[in-house]
């Protein structure tokens, strides 16, 4: 009986996992060691994740059956944003503390979740394309070089909040149709005026610009848009993947850049001789696997 968690800010995707059952999956808000403290954490899990099982049909036949015993959880893994290596050790102890039962307690990166999903235990290259981007190099168990993605304004390249700021410098640089601005400001009901206040002077710029996904994937159609998202991705495998130099792995990916994009991920790939792997919109199914193999 484990339970494996993939955690970002704004929500947390729990994991019941039983030998005899499908997984249940449960929601809570998102956790991150560097924005909460260790009380506001402790207390998300104690009421809110406490709460879902506690509510959850699918929990209470698995309780019915004696196949989640009050032992529950054996194991916990936690992936999740923030968790730098500094932080590791404090995360792992908060676990420890709100499931004393459990014997063994992990706290990682959300990197190495999104690794041990996409490679398993096997060699690999792996991606994270949601708004931020995030890439490593992986042996099967842990990261073995990590290219830093810098954040939208230094890098980034090839995640949503890049995509965003990209559209927007082609589309009033005069790079795109004045078509495709006309029918972006009429469908957004934003100008430039607008994105300029929204970037420079209100907070969370690059959630912005990432959720200008939204009209950019719905116009693909257009040739220069469609330009737009093929060279970010050139550019993140070229600026992150190629420093690896290991040509012979494949590069798989999982976000929901990513996931939303995959035909101009793959064209992009083909124009600079990467070989995609798998591409997952979130990590969770495969961290099950991952943890139930012996």
């Amino acid at each position: 009986m484990i339970l494996i968690a993939d955690s970002g800010s704004t929500k947390t995707d729990w994991a019941i996992v039983t030998g005899s059952s499908q997984p249940v999956v449960l929601n809570t808000q998102g956790i991150n060691p560097v924005h909460q403290s260790r009380e506001e954490i402790v207390q998300i899990v104690r009421e809110e994740f406490v709460g879902a099982m506690g509510s959850n049909p699918e929990v209470q036949k698995l309780r019915s059956a004696a196949i989640l015993t009050p032992e529950f959880p054996m194991a916990v893994y936690f992936y999740g944003s923030g968790i730098r290596p500094e932080l590791e050790t404090q995360m792992t102890s908060l676990l420890q503390e709100t499931f004393p039962q459990a014997s063994v307690v992990e706290a990682h990166s959300d990197l190495l979740g999104a690794a041990r999903a996409l490679c398993g235990h096997n060699y690999g290259i792996a991606s994270i394309l949601g708004t931020g981007a995030n890439s490593c190099l992986y042996d099967g168990e842990t990261i073995v070089q990590h290219t830093p993605a810098l954040g939208y304004i230094l890098g980034d390249e090839g995640s949503g909040s890049v995509l965003g700021k990209r559209f927007i410098h082609d589309l009033y640089g005069g790079k795109l149709s004045e078509e495709i601005k006309t029918v972006f400001e009429k469908e957004t009901r934003l100008n430039l005026a607008e994105i300029i206040k929204r970037v420079y002077r209100q907070p969370l710029a690059n959630r912005f610009l990432a959720s200008l996904s939204e009209f950019i994937g719905s116009h693909l159609d257009d040739e220069g848009v469609r330009a737009v998202v093929v060279d970010n991705f050139v550019d993140f495998l070229r600026y992150h993947i190629q420093p690896y130099n290991r040509p012979d792995l494949p590069v798989s990916f999982v976000g929901s850049v990513a996931w939303h994009y995959q035909d101009e991920l793959r064209e992009a790939a083909d124009r600079v001789n990467f070989r995609l792997g798998s591409i997952l919109k979130t990590p969770l199914a495969g961290l099950v696997r991952y943890h139930k193999l012996p």
